[in-house]
């Protein structure tokens, strides 16, 4: 059996899945994720209906940590041996963040690629090393298997200048310094999921709502805006990200609180959004799981913002005829969703209650001049479709 592995790599974490490869089509045959990599590592795998068919917490004790991502891969690669003694992979795929203005499709993987890759590290220095790492770690285990780059803001690369350019000198934008914009590869795929149920372009928001969140403006099946930017740190207020914030409070800090830049890079990365407001924790069931009025502050400062950016956006798109709920938050907590578009009212929104409790793939009602609808993402999928796309 002919399979492609896909590799969706976080500071702490590993997401893998595993797709038969079938004439063209696709399935899915396990998922896995492995968490806190760096300190007491969790390991789950599922089926693809996502029953839990094993967890455990390997010991990566004795392994350094600049080689734990390689361990968290060869140990999803031990289960498929157990589990699938015929099961040959035939090509690997790679979720990777940053593909600079230069790489707006998916690549074949060369050491050219990768001494270009690396360029972009600065661009996202806590996400990109670890891609390029998994990366390493894949060649190292399995040298002779095809891999495929699928860059995270390569969904974005047709929006225009007025979108992408900051209002800085010129040179500096020439230099790279613009807005890219993230989660490309979850729009990607919420966008094909849209062409299937529906033959007309609407005019589209996708909210890809979680720990990290942003959302798109999507037109004629392009997007045309985002609202994350140079970094993934813009936008929405997330789990630890502070999001938007007046460039001057950087300048406060560093000449009346000595940060550093390193400083800087963990207060907005590590010790705000969700977490630095509430000082409670970055997980959005426990927020809502805290009697403590700090959580409730957290959870409507981020619905609040979320109603501003989708203001932003409709501006954008001259005209909102649909709203897309997905990501971790956006797919699963119904009071998110309810208190943000209570906020988008004046948009001609109306949504059923009852259906949005449910988790409803349309929770709009009829009358509402603007389709809500919630669809799961698989950003693995994506990228398995790529890899099947190149190879």
């Amino acid at each position: 059996m002919q399979t492609i592995l896909t590799v969706n790599g976080g500071s702490s974490s590993l997401k893998c899945a595993l797709f038969e490869r079938v004439d063209d089509r696709l399935n899915l045959l396990y998922s896995f994720k492995l968490g806190n990599i760096l300190n007491t590592a969790s390991f789950r795998a599922f089926d693809s209906n996502g029953n839990l068919l094993s967890h455990c917490e390997p010991d990566f004790s004795t392994i350094s940590k600049e080689k734990r991502h390689q361990a968290s891969l060869q140990t999803v690669l031990n289960w498929i041996s157990e589990q699938e003694s015929t099961t040959s992979i035939s090509a690997i795929g790679h979720r990777v963040v940053h593909g600079g203005g230069k790489y707006n499709a998916p690549r074949l993987i060369t050491d050219q690629l990768m001494d270009e890759l690396r360029k972009f590290i600065p661009l996202a220095p806590l996400h990109q090393p670890f891609n390029l790492k998994l990366i390493e770690a894949c060649h190292a285990l399995e040298p002779n298997l095809p891999q495929v780059a699928c860059f995270d803001t390569m969904f974005h690369a047709k929006q225009s200048p007025l979108e992408q350019h900051y209002a800085i000198p010129r040179k500096y934008t020439e230099e790279g310094i613009k807005r890219y914009g993230f989660h490309g590869l979850s729009y990607e795929f919420i966008l094909r999921k849209l062409t299937e149920q529906q033959s007309d372009s609407l005019n589209t928001i996708v909210c890809h709502l979680g720990a990290g969140a942003s959302m798109c403006a999507i037109k004629n099946k392009q997007s045309i805006a985002s609202s994350m930017g140079f970094t993934a740190v813009d936008g929405l207020p997330m789990g630890s990200r502070c999001g938007s914030i007046d460039p001057g409070v950087m300048l406060y800090l560093q000449r009346h609180h000595q940060m550093s830049a390193d400083d800087l890079e963990r207060f907005i990365y590590k010790e705000s959004g969700w977490y630095g407001v509430s000082g409670i924790s970055s997980d959005m069931l426990e927020l809502h799981q805290s009697d403590q009025p700090e959580a409730e502050e957290a959870i409507d400062m981020f619905c609040y913002r979320a109603a501003l950016e989708i203001g932003r956006l409709s501006a954008a798109l001259e005209g909102l005829q649909q709203l897309v709920f997905t990501g971790g938050v956006g797919e699963n907590d119904a009071d998110v969703r309810s208190r943000i578009l209570t906020r988008c009212h004046w948009l001609g929104i109306k949504f059923a209650k009852q259906a949005n409790d449910a988790g409803s793939a349309v929770i709009s009602q009829d009358d509402s001049s603007v389709i809500v609808r919630v669809i799961p993402t698989n950003e693995e999928a994506m990228i398995a479709t790529h890899v099947t796309e190149l190879t």
